[in-house]
């Protein structure tokens, strides 16, 4: 038997794991406590393990998570991670701090098959997926890191949101035994209201988590109509804005939340006009819902540019008036390229999609107001 990595296992899989080993199952759950809530490595440091117990551990398990290969602080506290996940791909991890949270911001791909026009990690295009391990080992690396550093016994990380590189609905059987180990009450023990996941659309998957793990979602619309959606978020040309939003009314009644958060990306003289304000209003009108509005964090290759303060304030106050919850999103981090769509990591592209984006010109008409 090689041995196996325990970060990729929840409570069902490490229950199998020990028993295999000729164990009780409850000495799955004193593993989760000592993996993820000590973040121990050391199976001899595991002292309420039988010795019998630790060195069949040592012989057949290890707990691995990643070579660091940096870790960047924003003026702001906002805190980056490179991390190592092998075969010269590197991903990126977000530690973002408030007053009343702290917010992780995790990964789930090496690079991004999806290609959302304003994103800076979709233009490195896709190597592949994460495994569950190398998931949620960027919560235990990060919390017990943190944890370290402070000389904390207590929780460092209260929310963690799957909005990271990546299209977690497109590694949805590494993404869901993590999601899993995060609400686990031997593991990390969040409630479904602190985790978050976002989505370009996968409406197919979108049902299987409302079956399998209901948790806070996000939605990445950035458009209030197909023309104009099909060009920022490619995706939509196969899971249309009636086919998504059909998903988000069946998905909030198993959610945690009792709304769905749509995510919109402001970019100039692109979605950002009164008329397109009106138009998502119609759009979501029957969709329990608030918007956050996301000021666009530029990037050489986007050839885009953020909505000025004057046209975001326009824009919020029109769907403001008419009864829809609107936040807008502070930068945070952008000064260690950190913010929402500069996560680029250092991809090995698979897909060749660099050289193919790089060919290809994309008109983009904004509504006339």
């Amino acid at each position: 038997m090689s041995a196996v990595n325990l970060l990729d296992f929840d409570s069902a899989a490490l229950a199998a794991f020990v028993e295999s080993l000729g164990e009780k199952p409850f000495r799955a759950r004193q593993l989760l406590r000592w993996i993820h809530q000590r973040g121990a490595h050391d199976f001899d440091a595991m002292s309420d393990l039988a010795k019998s117990l630790r060195s069949r551990l040592a012989e057949h398990a290890q707990v691995s998570a990643f070579d660091v290969l940096s870790d960047s602080m924003s003026d702001d506290g906002t805190r980056k991670w490179l991390l190592d996940v092998g075969q010269r791909n590197a991903i990126e991890t977000v530690f973002i701090p408030e007053d009343d949270r702290g917010t992780l911001c995790i990964s789930t791909q090496a690079g991004c098959a999806v290609n959302c026009l304003f994103c800076s990690t979709g233009k490195q295009g896709f190597n592949r997926n994460l495994t569950t391990g190398e998931i949620i080992g960027q919560l235990w690396m990060a919390e017990h890191t943190m944890r370290s550093d402070k000389g904390a016994a207590e929780r460092v990380i209260s929310n963690v949101v799957l909005m990271g590189m990546g299209e977690p609905l497109q590694n949805y059987e590494a993404v869901l035994p993590a999601l899993r180990l995060m609400l686990d009450d031997n593991a990390y023990g969040l409630s479904r209201r602190r985790v978050t996941l976002s989505t370009s659309g996968m409406v197919a998957q979108m049902d299987r988590l409302a079956a399998d793990c209901p948790v806070a979602l996000a939605v990445s619309l950035h458009a209030p109509n197909d023309a104009l959606r099909d060009v920022l978020v490619p995706l939509n040309r196969k899971y249309p804005l009636s086919a998504l939003l059909a998903a988000c009314r069946r998905y909030v009644r198993a959610a945690p939340r009792d709304f769905i958060t749509f995510e919109y990306v402001m970019l100039d003289g692109v979605n950002d006009q009164d008329a397109q304000a009106r138009e998502l209003v119609s759009l979501v009108a029957d969709v329990p819902c608030k918007v956050n509005l996301i000021p666009f964090n530029a990037f050489p290759q986007s050839g885009l540019k953020c909505s000025s303060p004057d046209r975001i304030r326009a824009f919020a106050q029109h769907l403001s008036d008419a009864g829809i919850i609107t936040t807008t999103r502070k930068t945070r981090g952008d000064d260690i390229d950190a913010a929402c769509g500069q996560l680029a990591g250092d991809i090995l592209d698979r897909t060749r999609l660099a050289g193919r984006v790089a060919r290809r010109t994309i008109p983009i008409t904004a509504s006339a107001d």
